[in-house]
């Protein structure tokens, strides 16, 4: 039976998980800080990556390991006084990576990535949010003709094994899809399925008035006050406490501080990224997101401008912002694309929550009747949320769901 839910944390994976609750005819609140789409939905590529079949692992060939821990790379930094905390998840990280491991986590997240572009299309279908939607995938430039192999050989595999197309390019070709690009390189693969979004946050935004079209209501509150009320749980919002027979957590990386007090403290972990956007100078354009591996930056147009994007940061997820990456990729991306003035005064920065497993925390709180988990998803909580929010809603309402859910339990921490 349709029951109150509270949903806590409303970026795209919150958003997601209470507009298919509404949808199932559940009265379902919305709770967030801040207005939707604000945290780590705000800033990022603003793709929805069909081809991520793959997550990131962590390093294992040592030369590599050995470059990150200098500590002077664009797509890593790391702050030494976080390095004590972040130890055993870091390390339970590398331990995953493990190739066998690593082979069977792929396979698990490979299920989620596979629908994402049908979920999120069946919410933005026949509304505002489509015109955001851009299937014009994005590009990996590649500068010696190693790499590029190596990558193309992966694309095959993954096209083999879970459906993802793509296509290869040298560099006469594409110069001539990206003629404002300022260098050559040898070659690159031009990802086909994935969809850039023109605006991250106002596609959230946009599924947030399909919830409240839908009869959902959000409110500003306090996730942290979150307590049992009865049978139910209890939450404090601006309009005063709100009740509700269920919960669901989707604070991303600040989860823990929510899910900690009630028994339940995953190894989680989270990676800051920043993003700057910038005006291209004369008539230059940039017709699809750019991501060159030389340099570990992705480069991406948007509505603001383009969007120049740094890699992890591994700090607190308190700790005020130390954009060193963005300093250190500005000058490199101006040699790639003719950048002008920055948009903004100031970059902005969000915090990716990841768990050891590279895998999202997706199901039952243990230990607490009536709470439920939507957390974890690292770099694709924004590609992940609707399908997110259509397997916890079946979940919850006692169906069987359109994915095995076992491996993203949180009884697994």
């Amino acid at each position: 039976m349709p029951s109150s839910v509270i949903v806590l944390g409303a970026g795209m994976v919150g958003v997601s998980v209470a507009l298919h609750l509404r949808r199932r005819g559940h009265d379902v609140l919305l709770v967030d800080r801040q207005d939707p789409g604000l945290g780590a939905s705000f800033g990022n590529g603003g793709l929805i990556q069909r081809e991520a079949v793959h997550p990131h692992p962590f390093p294992r060939v040592a030369s590599e390991i050995m470059r990150i821990a200098r500590n002077k790379s664009i797509d890593a930094h790391y702050h030494w006084g976080a390095l004590p905390g972040l130890a055993t998840p870091l390390l339970r990280y590398w331990w995953n990576s493990e190739p066998q491991r690593y082979a069977r986590i792929a396979e698990a997240y490979a299920k989620l990535i596979e629908t994402c572009l049908d979920e999120h299309y069946a919410i933005a279908r026949g509304t505002d949010a489509m015109p955001l939607l851009r299937p014009i995938g994005w590009i990996r430039m590649f500068s010696d003709e190693a790499s590029f192999n190596f990558a193309r050989m992966q694309a095959e595999e993954g096209k083999r094994l879970h459906g993802v197309n793509f296509a290869t390019m040298d560099s006469a070709a594409l110069a001539e899809a990206e003629p404002a690009l300022l260098k050559s390189r040898h070659g690159a693969i031009h990802w086909t399925d994935p969809v850039s979004v023109s605006d991250p946050h106002a596609l959230v935004m946009s599924y947030a008035a399909r919830f409240a079209e839908a009869g959902g209501r959000f409110v500003t509150g306090d996730a942290a006050s979150l307590a049992r009320a009865g049978a139910g749980w209890r939450v404090q919002t601006a309009d005063g406490p709100a009740e509700a027979e269920q919960v669901v957590v989707a604070l991303g990386a600040f989860a823990n501080k929510v899910t900690k007090p009630l028994g339940y403290d995953p190894p989680t972990f989270g990676k800051r990224g920043y993003h700057k956007h910038f005006a291209l100078q004369g008539n230059a354009v940039l017709n699809r997101p750019v991501l060159d591996t030389e340099s570990s930056f992705l480069l991406a147009p948007m509505r603001a401008g383009v969007r120049l994007t740094t890699g992890a940061e591994f700090a607190g997820i308190d700790e005020a912002p130390t954009p060193v990456q963005l300093a250190r990729a500005e000058p490199v991306a101006r040699t790639l694309l003719p950048l002008g003035d920055a948009v903004e005064r100031e970059p902005w920065m969000g915090v990716r929550p990841c768990t050891p497993d590279m895998l999202p925390i997706i199901g039952k709180l243990p230990g607490q009747q009536g709470a439920w988990c939507a957390f974890g998803h690292a770099h694709q909580g924004f590609t992940l949320g609707p399908t997110t929010g259509r397997l916890l809603a079946e979940m919850m309402d006692g169906e069987t769901p359109f994915i095995d859910p076992t491996p993203y339990r949180a009884d697994r921490f």
